[in-house]
């Protein structure tokens, strides 16, 4: 099993996976918009909301994000999107190479709150907001310390 952080944007997801597909260096991309698909004539989708993302995913070294774009005419019934700090993607890569390499391409245009360090929970450790107000924590070896806190309880 996995798990995917679902990102919501409103009306910019175009340009977040344009900056995310560069900066995490995608293996793949796909993304439909609301009128790539067959719309009911009885309720016809305004115009501006036809070139919306309706869903999107981006792989990368193993990883995926997906995101879409929340609708004016759904906000009735989502409520309004609001940029907080309850949404976070946790990259852990052994390979501190690659996870610098993510780390300074996603900090283009944000805002580091701890640079990528040796910390005495991680070798390589570091947050930042990217340049749309989602919080990423990069972690070398997450696993080795989760593991070893936990032999030493027990």
């Amino acid at each position: 099993m996995s798990a995917i952080a679902y990102l919501n944007f409103d009306g910019i997801t175009e340009e977040v996976i344009e900056f995310y597909s560069e900066a995490l260096s995608a293996i793949e991309v796909k993304k439909v918009k609301f009128g790539d698909i067959p719309q009911d004539p009885n309720y016809p989708m305004p115009e501006n909301e036809l070139n919306m993302i309706m869903e999107s995913s981006i792989e990368f070294a193993g990883g995926k994000l997906m995101m879409s774009d929340i609708l004016p005419s759904m906000k009735a019934v989502t409520g309004e999107l609001v940029q907080g700090n309850n949404i976070l993607i946790s990259l852990v890569i052994d390979d501190k190479q690659k996870l610098e390499q993510y780390f300074n391409a996603l900090s283009l245009g944000g805002h580091v709150t701890m640079p990528l360090s040796n910390y005495p929970w991680s070798s390589c450790f570091g947050t930042l907001v990217d340049q749309f107000g989602v919080n990423w924590k990069f972690n070398s070896d997450a696993d080795k310390f989760l593991d070893q806190v936990i032999a030493n309880k027990q």
